[in-house]
């Protein structure tokens, strides 16, 4: 491809990467993020995890990787104390990858810290643009009574790949990566997703590729027809990525995601050369797999495989932590069990490895009345984007508005049982609303003569043994009338009654 073919976008990372800012990143903040270069700004410190906002200039994002979603008291609460220090800027989101992005910080903060990450063993390298994300795995791996496999190692390898000296630097768009490991994995909304197969007896992986979504299309996952020992996954990983890297199409970004590569190859093709550049025998496999059934919300307390030992799962409100509450998880984490914390892509919180007499203290802790281990049926796997406080696309308050909305439903019906529903604030679709039992992606539309905040409604998407994205069901419902029109929906579809 011709370097006049490339994009805005591409020439901008052809000419350099993001990783070359880093030792750069002091001096820059002395001259001032004003006097930025453009991409620079908006694009290259991506690669350093770091995002500019346009809704709080001069505030930016650092966004994490934690790998499977796990972090230690120690990490936590160094980053309690990053969030602390931006004062009434600052806030952390737990995201659907199962990791952690920090709000509010000034760029004159973000050189010290990454070097306070360092030695905690935390990296927010590569987290955002045209990078592989954060790679997400079983929340429970290696405490769950229903393992099939721990992912947690596998994820760690991975990431060791393709963050290594010989992974990508400049793919054609972000790339998803997830391992299942258990019944309740569903992972068909990533570009490459490893889930757990047997054959001939023996535990392995059957690999499916091309999910994603976005606001041109939405797809799910397809098989490749390949099956993997466990050992295979990190360089496979390694190999499909640099394929990617190689081959994605950087003319059109609109058309860059893998699927549209696997399509312009066609399946067969795509597999074939994989598979030489992959240089490991494969086994040539129709895609079954274990994944059967949709993912637990892991909420209140359960017995770990380990015997005498419990991990409790907490309802984090939209997904939304303030520095006081992390470091008080952080202490709850450190005093009741291993130290260590698990983050799940519901954005909720777990506390593993507590043994039977430190539950009940606990569990009476004060935190646990806003964090609670049973929240009702409309808030447990209620999932939600950033909104419209800190992104330029989202068209309406996500989070606020959902908790409000949720909140209003919970005192008029009860439900049988949790409802998953997925907010977003644009066709982007950060918040996954294809996913959810009932979806919500933001839109404006003229109501009683004027244009007002709107959601469109999806309805039905079905994330265990036969998986389905969900349907529209309505192109535009006013936010200020939407409750009255999902609690008829919720008594007519969704077995709710009017609370007596």
């Amino acid at each position: 491809m011709s370097i006049s073919a490339l994009s805005k976008i591409e020439q901008a990372k052809a000419d350099r990467c993001g990783l070359e800012l880093e030792p750069e990143l002091e001096q820059l903040s002395k001259e001032g993020w004003q006097k930025l270069d453009e991409a620079d700004l908006v694009i290259r410190l991506k690669w350093l995890g770091i995002f500019f906002r346009p809704v709080t200039p001069g505030r930016f994002m650092l966004r994490l990787r934690l790998p499977n979603g796990v972090i230690t008291s120690e990490q936590l609460a160094l980053l309690a104390d990053a969030v602390d220090l931006c004062g009434t800027e600052g806030s952390a989101d737990i995201t659907t990858r199962q990791n952690l992005q920090l709000r509010g910080l000034l760029l004159e903060d973000i050189a010290p810290l990454l070097l306070k990450l360092k030695a905690v063993s935390l990296t927010s390298r590569q987290s955002g643009h045209d990078n592989p994300r954060n790679i997400t795995g079983n929340p429970l791996a290696g405490i769950d009574p229903e393992e099939l496999i721990n992912t947690k190692p596998l994820v760690d390898a991975i990431e060791a790949q393709l963050l290594g000296p010989a992974g990508p630097r400049n793919l054609p768009r972000k790339f998803n990566v997830a391992v299942g490991g258990a019944n309740d994995s569903f992972l068909l909304h990533n570009d490459l997703a490893f889930l757990p197969s047997y054959w001939q007896g023996e535990i392995g992986f059957t690999v499916f590729v091309g999910g994603f979504f976005s606001a041109q299309r939405n797809a799910l996952a397809i098989p490749l027809g390949v099956w993997l020992r466990p050992d295979q996954l990190p360089g496979f990983s390694l190999a499909l990525l640099l394929h990617y890297q190689a081959h994605g199409n950087r003319v059109s970004r609109g058309k860059s995601r893998l699927l549209y590569l696997v399509e312009e190859l066609g399946l067969e093709s795509y597999r074939q050369q994989l598979i030489a550049a992959f240089e490991e025998p494969v086994i040539l496999h129709d895609g079954s797999h274990l994944v059967n059934k949709p993912p637990r919300s892991c909420l209140g307390v359960h017995s770990q495989a380990q015997a005498g030992l419990h991990w409790l799962g907490l309802h984090v409100p939209m997904g939304r932590l303030d520095a006081e509450t992390m470091a008080q998880l952080a202490y709850l984490a450190n005093t009741y069990g291993n130290a260590e914390l698990r983050f799940t892509e519901a954005q909720n919180v777990l506390i593993t490895n507590v043994s039977s007499e430190n539950l009940m203290p606990l569990l009476a802790e004060p935190l646990l009345q806003r964090l609670r281990p049973e929240p009702g049926m409309f808030q447990a796997e209620a999932v939600s984007c950033t909104g419209s406080r800190y992104c330029s696309f989202a068209l309406f308050q996500t989070k606020s508005t959902a908790q409000t909305v949720l909140e209003q439903l919970e005192q008029r019906l009860e439900l049988p049982h949790a409802l998953r529903s997925h907010w977003t604030g644009c066709p982007n679709a950060c918040g996954q609303p294809y996913m959810g039992d009932l979806g919500f992606m933001g839109t404006k539309i003229r109501y009683n003569g004027e244009m007002v905040e709107a959601v469109k409604i999806f309805i039905g998407a079905n994330l265990g043994a036969d998986p389905k994205l969900a349907d529209l069901l309505h192109k535009g419902v006013p936010i200020s009338g939407l409750v009255d029109v999902l609690e008829p929906l919720l008594l007519e579809q969704f077995g709710a009654k009017v609370r007596g």
